[in-house]
């Protein structure tokens, strides 16, 4: 629960401390979510931090229906909902007065939800999305989500630096135990992460080298 809780509690600073760090015309930029600039995206991501504060606030006693890694099996572009949510996203990163308005609710939302987790019971079950994980793979999923979505953001921002390698080495975990095996292709994390989840197409060596497997592929989106 520490390690997990340690590396969320720099990803979320972290990717915070970069879009802080951004001008106007960088927080108009695309991502790689379509439809979304990096202040859309910002707004997405509080929702998630948001999110936890929900979920932390109304502990379960169990039984879990899924966990880590199988959370992710169905999280899927394209589902049920999807569009609504992105118009929603926004509409409201738009309703801001300010950038720095949303930054600052932002920035007070990780901070409650980081407190949250750790004084959260390792022991205990959260529900979120339709599912109720224990507290350490729950916080694990949000690792993974701003994994996911640090690369999202900077993807055309040349500025930026490297994403952190401790969220990526969780996504890692979770694309390879989808998958059911290391991967036998020799991407680096940040790589894999983004072939992994759709992000990237494979390339006919990787299908050659995947076998079977690049039929399953992207393993979540």
């Amino acid at each position: 629960m520490e390690d997990v809780g340690d590396v969320l509690a720099q990803a979320w600073p972290e990717t915070l401390d970069l879009v802080g760090s951004l001008d106007a015309a960088a927080l108009a930029t695309p991502t790689d979510l379509p439809g979304w600039n990096v202040l859309d995206l910002s707004f997405h991501l509080m929702l998630d931090a948001q999110r936890a504060l929900v979920a932390l606030a109304d502990p379960r006693t169990g039984p879990a229906d899924t966990d880590r890694v199988t959370y992710w099996a169905g999280q899927q572009r394209g589902l049920p909902g999807a569009d609504e949510h992105a118009a929603y996203v926004r509409r409201a990163a738009a309703a801001y007065a300010t950038p720095a308005g949303l930054l600052r609710h932002w920035a007070d939302t990780v901070e409650g939800a980081l407190a949250a987790v750790r004084h959260a019971d390792p022991a205990a079950h959260v529900a979120t999305q339709g599912h109720v994980l224990p507290v350490p793979d729950f916080v694990h999923t949000l690792v993974v989500e701003a994994a996911v979505h640090r690369l999202d953001l900077a993807a055309r921002l040349p500025e930026a630096p490297p994403a952190p390698s401790a969220p990526l080495r969780c996504l890692r975990e979770v694309l390879d135990g989808l998958l059911g095996h290391p991967v036998p292709v020799g991407w680096d994390d940040a790589t894999y992460a983004r072939k992994g989840t759709g992000r990237t197409a494979l390339d006919a060596g990787e299908r050659a080298l995947l076998g079977a497997d690049a039929a399953r592929f992207p393993l979540f989106g």
